[in-house]
């Protein structure tokens, strides 16, 4: 599938150094390379033993139902498969151990187990305990107890179609390259379904956002009142406006996606963990402090648990660094108009990816109002 054309976006403000981040500390250096997309694409094709891993999450994800797909699991256990797996997990290299977190989250996604801990022993009547056990030992892998939520569902979900014919930055290949998802919850041989465009939208979303990263790196640390800052902003609403132009181009394809029968209940249920907020905006909201908030949330940090260590830890410095820029929201000068422009503009972006999320989920996704 083609990716969606947007519009040129700017360059960050040539009035900062060179590099921006230079004197900011590495936790906000680091996602500016690359964004929150892994450094190199995912893995799509598993060895050995792990190839029985990715033929169930397909099975799985396409299965005609809930309780189909949750017999598959109890097969596999019954026949020893996920226990062999789980004493092959600490052998994974990083890729590979983040390819068999993908493929254990859509399990867990399909099955409707995504709320569940599992080491909590409440959560063995609930699920297959050998599953559990797989899900626990690969969560220890990776160092991430919460990946069962979209950064794990989309953002290692995709491969570029075709071989690319020059070495290109991870961010500009998710861009410029058409993309198909590494595990289909569409069958083989039928059009893509609306979660799975949901998802490369996503992808993309976050491939275009790494232009957010790279102004939220220049505000770090940035007085409010140095004119760079007034330039960076009226940026990063350039950026909001050309993400949210991009997701209404995607909401075409989604409606003229097949319907996506039960699979409509995994975004329901993922939206109510909070599990479903883009990670580029989170950044953006670090930045402006406008906060995603779901009723009973406690705030940003619980839409943050379901992202890796070292990216919670970006977020965290960014909320620090940004702190005097946020001081613009409380005066009346016309930086700071601009400022609260820029939170109108992330705030429309937010209830754009909203209408995505209820198209992707239809027919039974009418109830669901709110993506965070």
């Amino acid at each position: 599938m083609a990716p969606t054309a947007l519009t040129t976006f700017p360059a960050p403000s040539a009035e900062p150094p060179a590099d921006p981040a230079a004197d900011i500390p590495e936790p906000i250096s680091d996602p500016q390379a690359h964004g929150f997309l892994p450094a190199r694409p995912p893995v799509r094709t598993m060895a050995g033993t792990w190839g029985w891993l990715s033929e169930l999450a397909g099975a799985v994800a396409t299965a005609p139902d809930r309780d189909t797909a949750r017999a598959l699991v109890a097969h596999g256990a019954r026949q020893g498969d996920l226990t062999a797996l789980r004493q092959r997990v600490s052998r994974l290299s990083p890729r590979n151990a983040d390819a068999a977190s993908l493929r254990v989250a859509v399990i867990a996604a399909a099955c409707g187990w995504s709320a569940l801990d599992p080491l909590a022993p409440v959560s063995r009547r609930a699920a297959d305990p050998a599953f559990l056990d797989l899900w626990s030992a690969v969560a220890h892998r990776v160092g991430h107890q919460q990946f069962v939520a979209l950064p794990t569902l989309a953002l290692l979900n995709w491969s570029p179609e075709r071989k690319p014919r020059r070495a290109l930055p991870i961010d500009q290949l998710a861009r410029t390259e058409p993309l198909v998802p590494v595990v289909r919850w569409s069958p083989e041989g039928q059009p893509l379904g609306p979660l799975d465009r949901l998802m490369l939208a996503t992808t993309r979303l976050e491939a275009h956002g790494i232009w957010l990263l790279r102004l939220a790196g220049t505000l770090a640390g940035r007085d409010p009142a140095d004119a760079s800052t007034a330039t960076a902003l009226r940026r990063l609403i350039r950026v909001q406006h050309a993400l949210r132009a991009q997701l209404q181009s995607e909401a075409a394809e989604l409606r003229a996606a097949p319907e996506p029968a039960w699979q409509g209940a995994v975004l329901i249920e993922l939206a109510g963990l909070g599990a479903l907020e883009p990670p580029v905006f989170q950044a953006a909201d670090a930045v402006l402090g406008t906060g995603g908030r779901r009723a009973g949330d406690t705030g940003r940090h619980q839409l943050r648990r379901h992202l890796p260590p070292r990216h919670r830890a970006w977020l965290s410095a960014l909320d620090r660094h940004c702190a005097p820029v946020r001081t613009l929201a409380h005066q009346g000068d016309p930086d700071a108009a601009v400022f609260r422009e820029a939170r109108e503009s992330l705030i429309a972006l937010r209830r754009t990816y909203a209408g995505l999320v209820r198209c992707a989920a239809r027919p039974a996704g009418g109830g669901l109002t709110a993506v965070a």
